[in-house]
């Protein structure tokens, strides 16, 4: 059955006709997409669960259908309520943004069965992407590094198990196939937990995706994770828009990103670009998407590929002026678009920090009531956001409450103008990380960019330790 888009894209030169998109998502990801459809003209339906209901974006769309409980199982996650939002308000495309289905191919697929434009990768390519095996072996051909490891499937007799990890060499990390956003993940520093970590790691896989494969790769014990942001026109046309530095994490979630990363080998990131856009090109990318590195002793390993936007995206547009959400919706609606690296220019630096809803030392997640609050302004700053004073931050969802970010001509002068953003910026009645913020960018360790994705958590909390 022919989609609704491909009759739409039928009849363009015919009739002058607008789009509508479905945001499937909340927070802040859902407010960005909805400035970005009002500036192409593009007419927005925004859904809701029944906790979600005071949510800023809802104002500002077009059109709000609430699809189900508080529970995201209930709600965000609820596909056959989220299509029946989109049969009834007559959508021509969905947008999903990052998290909840963002990266599911089977809700890709659905989508583009029930005759609504996915606004991403197809589900083919989601899926491919999506299994980190098949993605290492892509990468490969492409000419990419990936980290040493084994990656047949994991033998069910533990001893021949154990020959296999002592083969790669301890310490190893055991990995979900299906695996992000830091789960389904194991370091294994010593054989006798090997069998009890992966049964855990596949246990986890199995709760959170679905999928309870794992496969093993060496251990790289302090690398940076660099971050390559690409475009494809889903015609074997790709382009780059450079780096992000994502090292300043605990426990494999980020919390200060940065563009572009620095104190990289030129040589070989010079070939890393060339390679991951023979990669996306390779398999008709369509969309943005990102390739992840580690990166340590001037070589780039490929981990994985995120088929959706990064939430730490603002930093690569603030260098680049380039608006990497009006490029989706472009690209998926066909509407007009030149994919053109020659058109990229990088000017300066820049940084984000993520305000979370949590405890700044335990990193307990804290909902409630915002009191009060006050956000940042000025030249060169940026304040990405949908809470505001009197917004309950509810318990069932990300603790993500802003994104503040800047941008100046170096390094050194986007941190002091970050500081200075977060010296303006305060939230009452709930706890957050604005303070851990404020440390970590007066540290000297990150300051001097020496850090790692290590440093935060085995170095800076240990010398803070009140």
């Amino acid at each position: 059955m022919a989609s609704r888009l491909s009759l739409v894209k039928e009849l363009l030169p015919l009739i002058k006709m607008s789009f509508k998109v479905l945001i499937a998502n909340r927070g802040e990801i859902a407010l960005r997409a909805i400035r970005a459809c009002k500036e192409l003209g593009i007419s927005t339906v925004s859904v809701y669960s029944e906790g979600d209901k005071d949510l800023k974006h809802l104002r500002f769309s077009d059109e709000t259908v609430c699809i189900g409980p508080t529970s995201p199982i209930e709600s965000y996650l609820n596909v056959p309520s989220i299509l029946s939002a989109a049969e009834l308000t007559e959508v021509d495309a969905i947008y999903p943004g990052y998290g909840f289905l963002a990266e599911d191919p089977d809700f890709a697929e659905m989508c583009q069965k029930s005759g609504f434009k996915f606004i991403g990768p197809d589900a083919k390519t989601i899926r491919k992407m999506g299994d980190k095996i098949t993605a290492k072996t892509l990468a490969e051909k492409a000419g990419i590094q990936t980290v040493p490891g084994y990656k047949d499937p994991i033998p069910e007799d533990p001893e021949k198990f154990k020959a296999i990890a002592r083969d790669v060499g301890y310490p190893i990390m055991i990995k979900a196939t299906a695996g992000g956003g830091g789960r389904g993940m194991r370091v294994v520093e010593k054989e006798e937990d090997l069998i009890t970590l992966a049964q855990i790691t596949m246990q986890e896989a199995k709760n959170a995706f679905g999928n309870e494969t794992i496969y093993l790769e060496k251990f790289i014990a302090n690398p940076r994770h660099v971050e390559v942001q690409i475009v494809g026109d889903g015609k074997g046309k790709a382009i780059h828009l450079g780096t992000r530095d994502c090292s300043m994490q605990r426990r494999h979630q980020k919390i200060i990103e940065e563009a572009p990363a620095l104190n990289l080998n030129e040589v070989a990131l010079e070939i890393i670009f060339t390679a991951c856009i023979k990669l996306c090109e390779s398999i008709n990318y369509e969309g943005v998407g990102t390739l992840e590195f580690l990166y340590e002793n001037d070589n780039f390993y490929f981990i994985e590929m995120n088929t959706r936007i990064q939430v730490e995206h603002p930093v690569t547009e603030m260098i680049t002026g380039f608006d990497l959400v009006k490029a989706q919706m472009r690209i998926a609606l066909g509407m007009k678009f030149e994919i053109d690296q020659s058109r990229i220019n990088f000017k300066g630096h820049a940084l984000e920090c993520r305000i979370n809803a949590e405890d700044p030392e335990t990193f307990q997640p804290s909902p409630g009531t915002i009191s009060k609050m006050h956000t940042p302004g000025g030249f060169g700053v940026r304040y990405d956001s949908h809470i505001y004073g009197g917004y309950v931050v509810p318990p069932y969802y990300d603790s993500l409450l802003a994104k503040i970010i800047t941008q100046a001509n170096s390094r050194e002068s986007a941190i002091k103008r970050m500081l200075s953003a977060l010296d303006e910026f305060f939230i009452e009645g709930i706890k957050t990380n604005h303070s851990l913020h404020q440390k970590l960018l007066r540290d000297e360790v990150f300051v001097d960019n020496k850090h790692t994705i290590n440093y935060l958590e085995n170095e800076f909390l240990k010398k803070h330790e009140s």
